[in-house]
């Protein structure tokens, strides 16, 4: 049996691309799709990223007391313009700015070349307890690196 893999999107320069498909889940009566789904959306293709950068969540959620967890500080979205029913939709994430214990990040929902819902946030890096805290190193080096890579 050939078990099929969850999408975990691809790295276009200093851009995560995430696919994402309208469902009927998704959407109200109209075929609409609902506004909170969008920041399903976002943490999904968030959640991704740090998978792709090599940043394991769980084990340093897993760690104890010394362990931490990235957190929503700060969100901001846009709606431009409404995603319908089976349409493909493309998240977009960039790491804008990179501090000690957080980093900014921007989000933009595309449908082909439409820019659907767009967002702009920032990430802390807390302790199990909800403190703020220094990123692990490891994990600083990995958003940097991200930064850092020429579109292709």
């Amino acid at each position: 049996m050939v078990n099929p893999t969850p999408p975990g999107g691809v790295f276009d320069g200093s851009r995560h691309l995430y696919a994402v498909r309208v469902y009927y889940e998704d959407t109200d009566l109209s075929g609409i799709t609902y506004h909170a789904n969008y920041l399903r959306w976002f943490e999904r293709a968030r959640s991704d990223l740090l998978r792709m950068l090599q940043i394991d969540q769980r084990a340093e959620i897993e760690a104890g007391a010394e362990g931490g967890a990235y957190a929503v500080s700060e969100i901001n979205l846009k709606y431009l313009r409404p995603a319908k029913l089976d349409d493909d939709v493309v998240i977009e994430t960039t790491c804008t700015e990179l501090g000690a214990a957080s980093c900014r990040m921007h989000q933009i929902a595309w449908r082909g070349d439409e820019k659907l819902c767009e967002a702009t946030l920032r990430v802390g890096y807390i302790s199990l307890e909800g403190r703020p805290k220094r990123q692990p190193a490891p994990w600083r080096a990995a958003f940097q690196s991200f930064m850092d890579q020429e579109a292709s």
